[in-house]
């Protein structure tokens, strides 16, 4: 594996893994809209539709774990390809099937009274974004194992905060706003061009240079179950990035439980018609931008540690806002606000990942930090889709509605109160100074 030039302008392996995630992102950015707003088409059951967010998640509890084996067995550029080649088929299946059934499907922008259930449709959605999930657990992991061999150590706060901000200007602002422009011509249409995305981010990672397979890859391989446990010894032994795995675990799930219904929150709450949802999500790419330009200086100013407390304060406040607000503007704005600093969590931790695991075993220690930090959003889009359905049984529609929002807004400042003498600038620090042995970090 050898690394482009130090220069992210010239460095074209990392202008090409930039671009496809861009690309990948704007399609998943127009899923953003087309997914739930065609879930809601088919049942108007905050259950129901939760399953499907939770759908998307499972595949992180279930198959993170080989697929970090995997990851550091095979070509991650490979890897990669192949899982944006699936994703595309799949989602190209999902299209014909929606456009089959187009004309039995009600108005996009009046859903609210909707009452049209297709059993079969619904379980192809259900089973295609289980199937997607399983594909993108893989290729996000190479991805990510993938940049270190990119960029050098040096580069990689800079190179992933960029990372992060086009993932959500394509993501959250641009990709929206189309895809509920999209939607409107045909329900369809959106799921097509999602499709295209997946086969474009392909040929790009297809035409980056070089071998990405980790260079201490044994000519003798072991049964995957030894060298998965080696990686999460590893991780396990490492003080610092098992709270951080757990608590990032614990963040996704109240992250998940108040995202799992929001499109009925948004449609009978907030009285939004689909481009004003589109702009809802262009608050998390403006926070999500934000968060990419401000970690580098942040981080010089405050130190890593407190940067990292900030995202428990604003994700706290910013819940319990929403969980009362009324108008798509002020949830929009509170958006904002958790996102930025949801993505200065983010670029902390995944530099702070990929400086300290050594190559060998970085697949496999990110897949088991996944497993916990990723593994529990099915578990948080199940219980959203409960307090919704718990609350309604006894209380009215729009509090259940409100609960999740507000239940996770007192959550993430007990969280805080659990980790923050734990994730500290002084334990960050000593970790990446500290040599492979990972026992007195």
């Amino acid at each position: 594996m050898t690394r482009g030039p130090a220069d992210l302008r010239t460095n074209s392996g990392y202008r090409r893994l930039l671009a496809a995630s861009a690309v990948s992102n704007l399609g998943d950015g127009i899923g953003v809209i087309a997914y739930p707003w065609l879930a809601s088409a088919l049942t108007r059951s905050p259950f129901l539709i939760a399953l499907i967010a939770m759908a998307r998640g499972v595949p992180w509890l279930l198959f993170s774990l080989p697929a970090g084996v995997m990851t550091d067995r095979l070509d991650r550029r490979r890897l990669i390809v192949s899982m944006d080649i699936s994703r595309f088929v799949i989602t190209i299946v999902v299209a014909l099937a929606v456009m089959a059934r187009q004309n039995a499907l009600p108005d996009p922008s009046e859903l609210t009274d909707a009452k049209f259930t297709s059993t079969s449709l619904y379980l192809l959605l259900l089973t295609a974004t289980l199937l997607v999930g399983c594909a993108e657990v893989l290729r996000d992991n190479s991805a990510q194992t993938m940049m270190p061999s990119i960029v050098d150590a040096d580069g990689l706060e800079v190179s992933n905060g960029r990372l992060q901000s086009t993932e959500l200007v394509a993501n959250s602002f641009v990709g929206p706003p189309l895809g509920s422009f999209l939607v409107l011509i045909a329900f369809s249409v959106p799921i097509f061009v999602d499709a295209i995305t997946f086969a474009v981010a392909a040929a790009l990672v297809a035409a980056i240079p070089g071998s990405f397979t980790p260079e201490a890859v044994s000519s003798e391989r072991r049964h995957w179950t030894r060298e998965l446990s080696e990686g999460v010894r590893w991780l396990w032994s490492h003080r610092l990035l098992k709270t951080l795995a757990i608590t990032l675990g614990l963040l996704n799930l109240l992250g998940t439980m108040t995202i799992a219904t929001f499109v009925l929150f948004a449609q009978e709450l907030l009285n939004t018609s689909p481009r004003e949802f589109a702009l809802l999500n262009t608050g998390m790419a403006v926070g999500g931008v934000a968060g990419g330009m401000i970690t580098a200086p942040l981080t010089r100013r405050l130190g890593p540690g407190p940067c990292l407390w900030l995202l428990f304060i604003f994700a706290g406040g910013s819940a319990l806002v929403i969980g009362m607000a009324s108008h798509w503007i002020i949830v929009w704005f509170m958006l904002a606000l958790s996102t930025m600093f949801g993505v200065v969590w983010n670029v902390i931790t995944v530099s702070l990942r990929q400086t300290v695991i050594p190559d060998r075993l970085l697949g496999r220690v990110n897949s088991v930090y996944r497993f916990f930090g990723w593994g529990m959003m099915p578990v948080g889009a199940l219980l959203g889709g409960v307090v919704v359905a718990a609350t309604d049984a006894f209380s009215s529609r729009e509090l259940s509605l409100r609960m999740p929002w507000l239940v996770a807004g007192v959550a993430y400042f007990v969280l805080f109160a659990a980790v923050a003498r734990k994730v500290t600038t002084t334990n960050i620090e000593t970790a990446r100074h500290a040599t492979e042995d990972p026992a007195g970090c």
